[in-house]
């Protein structure tokens, strides 16, 4: 009885507290990735109106883009951070952080650093009909 009890102490116990941090750290890297991921898609969907009504250059409007992207980040992931964004045309690339406190500390830091990157692209809509749609049928 005694074996049992100290054995579960010093095995059972610490392996519990590297499966709940594990499980902590891992939960919130696919959160921050979910989320980075939809800022970059927020961001790449501010097309810059003036450049393409001036001229027909289709890009993004970068502060459109980078308010866009720090809007989606505090909504659906408060703790995180917008650390890098880039705007090349129609192309955006969103670099994110946040900083993760363990519940258990079984690893030698107390906090965990997490990054995130992702991209998207602006893509031109609906030009024109399709050839493959029906005509429009007329009931008269």
């Amino acid at each position: 009885m005694a074996f049992m009890a100290v054995a579960l102490a010093i095995v059972l116990m610490p392996v519990a507290a590297y499966a709940i941090d594990s499980a902590t750290v891992s939960s919130a890297a696919a959160a921050l990735q979910e989320a980075t991921a939809m800022a970059a898609l927020d961001a790449a969907q501010q097309l810059n109106t003036r450049d393409f009504r001036a001229d027909g250059t289709f890009g993004v409007d970068e502060t459109a883009a980078r308010q866009a992207a720090r809007d989606l980040l505090a909504k659906d992931a408060p703790a995180a951070y917008l650390a890098a964004m880039t705007v090349s045309g129609a192309d955006v690339t969103v670099a994110t952080g946040e900083v993760i406190r363990l519940p258990f500390n079984f690893f030698p830091e107390a906090v965990v650093r997490l990054n995130a990157r992702a991209s998207a692209r602006l893509a031109r809509g609906y030009d024109m009909p399709s050839s493959r749609l029906p005509l429009p049928v007329s009931n008269f």
